[in-house]
């Protein structure tokens, strides 16, 4: 798909219902709308995000293939037709939500490492997003040490000994691992409204 195509402006859905769907109150979500507007015009003016926009906005480079920006960006994607709207990027956003429910993080982490959806996360989908992370953080790591921080891991979490880790063994492994979803919340969103205070003057999202 050619993602310079033109595609007409959407119109966002309201504030009130998505608040009502997520943890954010309407405050925040007319400060999101205002961020969305910013992040979506950044390449292609078209009230949508494109892959490119969302890996500019999140890791500074639009161009740079990434398998971690990738997947977060396809996790947001919940209608998988390659582009970002408003409504999705809300709802998605929420998981990180200081506030959340533990439980739709753990959910929304299990699915970010199951590459090939499946319903499992496998030995290879693991060590592919571990070495994503590392290459994202500029962290270079020896071939030996990833082999044996993934075996290590798999051993750790596939209670079952199959050679896969199933939603039940991730949720187990979260829970008594918090520090795992760590990635999974972002402090300044508990008070986007105070954190991006421009954000929320002369809004256009409706009520």
């Amino acid at each position: 798909m050619n993602w310079f195509c033109f595609r007409p402006k959407t119109k966002p859905e309201k504030s009130a219902l998505l608040a009502l769907e997520t943890t954010f109150t309407v405050d925040e979500v007319e400060a999101l709308f205002r961020l969305f507007k910013k992040l979506s015009s950044s390449i292609v003016d078209d009230g949508l995000i494109h892959k490119e926009e969302f890996q500019l906005a999140l890791f500074r480079n639009g161009c740079k293939h990434n398998l971690f920006a990738s997947r977060v960006f396809d996790m947001f994607d919940i209608k998988c037709n390659g582009v970002i709207d408003f409504g999705e990027f809300v709802r998605s956003l929420s998981v990180f939500h200081p506030n959340t429910p533990e439980e739709k993080k753990i959910e929304f982490a299990f699915k970010l490492f199951d590459l090939r959806r499946t319903g499992y996360i496998e030995y290879s989908e693991l060590k592919e997003m571990v070495l994503a992370i590392l290459t994202e953080s500029d962290v270079t790591v020896p071939d030996d040490d990833v082999e044996s921080i993934v075996e290590k891991s798999m051993k750790e979490v596939d209670t079952k000994g199959d050679g896969k880790i199933d939603e039940e063994e991730w949720k187990l492994y979260a829970t008594k691992n918090p520090s795992l979803l760590k990635i999974m919340t972002l402090p300044y969103l508990k008070d986007i409204t105070m954190a991006f205070p421009s954000f929320v003057l002369h809004t256009e999202v409706e009520d």
